[in-house]
């Protein structure tokens, strides 16, 4: 008889450790299926960057957040500015100490582009990162997704060409393939043809401003805001002073004073943008989907130009309610705000 119990709990520890070992494979291969990215952004602009922010790392089920890369536009204050409200919101996040923050760019394409071989060019630490996490050895290619100028990509594809084949831009800009203003676009025009030239996977998350198919149609209205972002996310143990001041310990919190201090928000709702080029990312079917002829952008147009190396991939035709449905819902469920869970 003791024999056989103790066969029966040989037996038993057996199982336990090919189990724990299986789970633990398990949670490794879905941690490499993750969509690898680095977020590219002008934080301290508007609002709408740092809730984008805000949504991939609080849907790290899906994403695997590298490290968020800074530029500087107009309104932003400096590129200090914007590093730091980056910084703010990743704290808020509970992230600070596992994704990195670093500053990048802050004059334009054509104004650094020739100083790329100095130590210290503008803009250096965010390009040097991105090449060095191109080169990291992937099971998929690292996505870069610029919600500001494309500054910082064109620089580092300009920098290293053959990073070229590990990574794929998805840029929330422009109101292709019409002309007009758009902010992110007109910030730096001098950075799109090197981006479109280098042949890299290129795909525009299309701002569209005035159409119902562009971005500018995700709007989220003053009383969802009101009625459901306060308190949203984990509760920090050390506040984040604000933009606009106060102490805030909780990303729902300063969302709400980001809204309460914004003119558009004050006529009863306010633009999500750059929330949707990780939306469509995380679910195709937020969006239309759809592969341009091959084109380049000339004096506030775009040209078709067949000699170009690959097709640009456009995102139109948002689902909005599904979208911001799934922002908040992401905001609520902050579990998935620890990376690596």
């Amino acid at each position: 008889m003791f024999r056989l119990i103790c066969i029966f709990f040989i037996a038993v520890i057996t199982f336990s450790c090919v189990s724990k070992n299986k789970k633990n494979k398990d949670s490794k291969k879905s941690e490499k299926e993750k969509i690898q990215l680095i977020i590219d952004s002008d934080a301290n602009n508007e609002l709408d960057d740092q809730h984008a922010i805000a949504y991939a790392l609080f849907n790290g089920d899906v994403f695997n957040v590298i490290g968020v890369t800074v530029n500087d536009t107009r309104n932003g204050n400096g590129i200090d500015n914007q590093l730091a409200e980056a910084k703010r919101v990743v704290k808020l996040c509970n992230l600070y100490n596992k994704v990195p923050v670093l500053k990048g760019a802050e004059k334009s394409f054509f104004e650094i582009k020739d100083s790329l071989n100095q130590a210290r060019f503008d803009g250096y630490e965010a390009v040097n990162f991105i090449i060095e996490q191109a080169r990291v050895p992937r099971s998929q290619k690292l996505i870069l997704v610029p919600i500001g100028k494309l500054t910082n990509i064109a620089l580092a594809l300009t920098k290293d060409p053959s990073i070229v084949p590990n990574i794929k831009v998805i840029w929330l800009g422009s109101n292709f393939p019409y002309s007009g203003y758009e902010y992110n676009m007109d910030n730096d025009t001098s950075a799109i043809n090197p981006v479109i030239e280098s042949g890299v996977e290129f795909e525009i998350v299309v701002v569209r401003n005035g159409s119902p198919t562009g971005t500018q149609a995700v709007i989220v209205k003053t009383n969802r805001i009101k009625n459901e972002m306060p308190g949203l996310g984990p509760r920090i143990s050390e506040h984040v002073i604000g933009r606009h001041g106060g102490e805030f310990n909780t990303f729902g919190d300063y969302s709400y004073s980001l809204f309460k201090h914004a003119d558009s928000f004050r006529k009863g709702g306010r633009s999500m943008y750059d929330v949707c080029a990780f939306a469509v990312l995380k679910d195709s079917l937020f969006a239309r989907y759809t592969k341009s002829t091959n084109s380049y952008y000339k004096n506030g147009d775009w040209i078709e130009n067949p000699s170009f190396r690959n097709e640009i991939g456009v995102w139109d035709n948002f689902k909005a309610d599904s979208i911001l449905n799934d922002m908040f819902r992401s905001l609520k469920n902050y579990k998935y705000a620890v990376k690596g869970d």
